[in-house]
């Protein structure tokens, strides 16, 4: 009831904004259909941007795509959104983890890195009143999101599957060279800033546009397009080292090809150990003859040797074989039995010309592969697909770094998808190792796999300015230089030796020296910007539409 003396007012919904809730009186989202749209759009965009496509400047374009899409939506459509770009991305990108094992690996691993791109578009949408507030940190918060997402992708479930981040789409790009400052998260973080920015231009300055009183309409843009220009280009100003500064290596990568690519590989054991022991005896025989350098070391790929040389006499003496012909160390590739019943180790081994296995430098890998190497809750993952009893024997995990002392070099051993973890790469190089070494078998999989890793190979030369190589069985094996060039690739499913001299090195990069911190500080930030974005929420009311 209204008492006598009450002025009533009467207010005209109609005439009152739908979004006046909003601090700045923002218009709504795009329409959902256009949402979906760029939600594709920003996966395949991101897919580009890896090798083999290689087209690195999609990726921040696919980064400001989902920003957009998801950009003041309400949280459920958020992770829908999400959730369609990483479909778009991880599903072709993961495609070769189909080659040989069927479609159920590859579709639940898709769905699951799907998933963290979900929470990231709900994170997106989360934060749009904050962006609204205050447009001036959209970029950066973007930037934190991302990293954020990667590194909780990166260690969960099971360690995580680090594949297919940001920074692993940038080995052409200038932002390559940040690595060598922050790491793998630093240089995701300027990507995902660079989408920020992109996105961040357009929008305001569409809404700017629609402002009749506005004359300056473009000021948004030019002022993005600006910063743009100067972080690519400060990229390019970090300083790198382009070739090492101690003594040289001339380092032999024996790529001895396998009879047949898929999972049965590894029944052609003594075919695969052969093809190695025969080409490093060939390469022995070219130094003979004065048309080949001779090496200092000799590197062969992850299970080159799949049969037991410790225990099996007949490959011991093969590589020995191999050895005494070139007359200097093999890191050899092999599957060692053990330690207990039904278990075996991915290990490099040294295995010196006279004397053969020098047990004290053996590495152990120390991140084996879930579902491929080992099988966690086995009877539960049986119940999905028996699948998993092609993995007969679970591989024990190594506890020490991949630190292998040769006579002509300390070298940082990590075991084929170990390279995408920072902090086994870093161990290495901490505990002194002068050359990068990556052991890989990619007779499972295709050319685009290898080319993906040999992208992360780059990546970690630069981040720890050390010279690396990457040797597979199949390929693609090759050198890269401090500063992420490649030298002597390889091709695909073929037999091949390159010899190569390298200078190695001994300082640490600032990466190096700071270690997790910048992913750390970025995923903290991430953090305190979702806390930032309930408080904007809380004091303006603001609602994703």
């Amino acid at each position: 009831m209204t008492p006598p003396d009450a002025t009533v007012t009467t207010v005209d919904r109609a005439a009152v904004p739908a979004d006046a809730s909003r601090p700045d009186g923002a218009s709504r989202p795009l329409r959902l259909p256009v949402a979906v749209v760029l939600a594709v759009a920003a996966g395949l965009a991101l897919l580009v941007a890896f090798p083999p496509y290689g087209w690195w400047p999609l990726a921040p374009v696919g980064v400001a795509l989902l920003a957009a899409a998801t950009h003041r939506r309400r949280l459920r459509a958020g992770a829908g959104l999400g959730f369609l770009t990483g479909l778009a991305l991880f599903a072709p990108l993961l495609s070769w983890t189909n080659l040989h094992t069927g479609y159920l690996p590859w579709v639940l691993l898709s769905l699951l890195q799907a998933g963290y791109l979900a929470l990231l578009g709900v994170a997106t949408a989360w934060v749009s009143p904050l962006a609204d507030r205050y447009p001036a940190v959209w970029p950066a918060v973007t930037g934190v999101l991302w990293v954020g997402q990667e590194a909780l992708r990166d260690r969960t479930p099971f360690g995580g599957f680090p594949w297919g981040r940001l920074a692993f789409g940038q080995d052409t790009s200038p932002l390559l060279r940040l690595a060598s400052v922050g790491g793998a998260p630093l240089v995701t973080f300027a990507v995902a800033a660079a989408g920020g920015l992109l996105v961040a231009g357009v929008w305001w300055t569409l809404r700017a546009r629609r402002a009749a009183t506005d004359t300056r309409w473009w000021t948004p843009a030019a002022g993005c397009a600006a910063v743009l220009v100067l972080l690519f280009g400060g990229g390019l100003l970090v300083p790198v080292s382009t070739a090492g500064t101690g003594e040289t290596v001339t380092v032999a990568i024996v790529q001895g090809n396998v009879p047949r690519l898929g999972l049965d590989f590894n029944a052609q054991r003594q075919a695969v150990l052969n093809n190695h022991v025969d080409a490093t005896i060939a390469l022995a025989g070219e130094v003979a003859a004065g048309t080949r350098a001779r090496p200092d070391l000799v590197v062969w790929p992850e299970n080159s040797s799949d049969i037991d040389p410790l225990r099996n006499q007949s490959a011991n003496i093969r590589i020995s074989e191999a050895a005494d012909a070139i007359g200097v160390p093999i890191l050899v590739g092999a599957v060692l039995t053990g330690p207990g019943q039904g278990q075996v180790r991915n290990a490099g081994l040294l295995w010196r010309p006279g004397s053969g296995p020098d047990l004290e430098q053996l590495y152990i890998k120390r991140h084996p592969v879930p579902f491929a190497e080992y099988v966690p809750l086995r009877r539960i993952a049986r119940m999905v697909s028996d699948q998993v009893d092609r993995v007969r024997a679970d591989f024990v995990a190594g506890t020490e770094p991949g630190v292998v002392r040769t006579p002509a070099a300390v070298l940082g051993d990590v075991i084929c998808f170990e390279v995408a973890y920072d902090g086994l790469v870093r161990d290495t190089v901490v505990g002194g190792a002068q050359l990068l070494v990556v052991q890989t078998n990619n007779a499972t999989f295709d050319v685009a796999e290898a080319r993906q890793q040999l992208a992360m190979v780059r990546l970690r030369a630069v981040e720890h300015g050390r010279p690396a190589l990457m040797a597979s069985t199949v390929g693609v094996s090759g050198f890269v230089a401090p500063d992420g060039r490649v030298s002597d690739a390889t091709g695909f499913n073929t037999q091949a030796v390159v010899v190569r001299e390298l200078r190695l090195t001994e300082g640490r990069t600032l990466a190096t020296r700071v270690g997790v911190l910048p992913e750390v500080v970025l995923a903290g930030l991430s953090v305190a910007t979702l806390v930032g974005a309930a408080l904007v929420r809380r004091r303006w009311g603001g609602r994703s539409g």
